[in-house]
């Protein structure tokens, strides 16, 4: 009999595909058929060359149908898609007999996960979220201390997370708040799950700062208080990270003890498509918090500098 699973494709020509399709690939995975409205897929001929290929969404929607109504559905539909299209490319996934595996953010808005749990339900198919940084053995490691760690323990915590990014990411998509979810949402949102899934969900939350290109805040979970910072501005990264050419600068410290997590990253991925296809993959309900946290940042009024900002505010 053969095990082998065979996956769709949903944004084959961004950033982040090439990780999917190698997912894909290093678990024994077929890729059968990809879409995208940009034909730039080159990288398609590396993996799956032998893989159909459409720039238009009805054609695609048409073949997964062909291939339920013979009763060969696509065991899964990857999702790498522009974040406002996700609700509804995750739709036509499981409306074709699929599961959807889905990149950060899930969805925008914390309703859309209500009626996708209801499409769970009316299809018998399961939407799974890539929260890789929950696999990544540093996150792991903490997790297990602050959980062995006294119940009232409360940590205080610096978030810094500078990315940056040229003019080009200002025209296209992500650049548009409704489309992308803004900052907080489009880069920040690996982050917000991350921190409330080792210290628990948010119970406060001040915005100190919220532009196109940088926001910060403070966030106080169950068990932490986190002053975070988000730029996409190269000006912000710090002189001794600019002196070693880095364009990226992440920095986690919980009480003054930097979290070193910089590495690791390569194949996190190939763990997070290993991990559901062993039955464990993150659902809806794990992505929840963070989706939740997003939408309340981004709708939330600005305080300026006050109360407790993060350090670099301060320049």
């Amino acid at each position: 009999m053969n095990t082998r699973k065979t996956f769709g494709l949903i944004g084959a020509a961004g950033y982040i595909a090439p990780r999917h399709i190698n997912a894909i690939k290093e678990n024994n995975g077929q890729l059968c058929a990809a879409l995208d409205k940009f034909d730039s897929v080159g990288i398609l001929d590396r993996y799956f060359s032998e893989a159909d290929f459409f720039t238009e969404p009805e054609r695609f929607d048409r073949y997964l149908y062909k291939r339920q109504r013979n009763g060969q559905p696509l065991d899964f539909v990857s999702i790498c898609s522009p974040n406002y299209l996700h609700d509804a490319h995750i739709r036509m996934a499981l409306r074709n007999g699929s599961d959807a595996i889905c990149e950060k953010p899930l969805v925008l808005n914390p309703w859309n996960v209500d009626a996708l749990q209801q499409l769970e339900k009316d299809t018998n198919q399961r939407i799974y979220n890539i929260l890789q940084l929950r696999l990544h053995p540093a996150i792991i490691d903490l997790r297990e201390k602050i959980n062995q760690a006294p119940a009232d323990k409360i940590y205080d915590i610096d978030l810094t997370y500078i990315t940056s990014r040229g003019k080009w990411y200002y025209e296209s998509w992500k650049g548009d708040p409704s489309k992308s979810g803004g900052i907080t949402t489009n880069i920040g949102i690996h982050f917000f799950d991350m921190l409330q899934w080792i210290f628990g969900k948010m119970e406060q939350s001040t915005v100190h700062m919220h532009e196109a290109n940088k926001a910060a805040g403070f966030l106080h979970l169950k068990k932490a208080r986190v002053r975070w910072l988000l730029s996409l501005d190269f000006e912000d990264i710090p002189q001794e990270a600019k002196d070693k050419g880095m364009r990226t600068y992440r920095s986690i410290t919980v009480e003054n003890e930097e979290i070193e997590f910089s590495g690791g990253f390569t194949d996190l991925h190939t763990q997070a498509y290993r991990h559901l296809l062993n039955g464990q993959g993150f659902g809806l309900d794990d992505a929840r918090a963070c989706i939740e946290l997003g939408h309340h940042i981004r709708n939330s009024q600005i305080k300026g500098l006050s109360g407790d900002f993060h350090p670099l505010l301060k320049q």
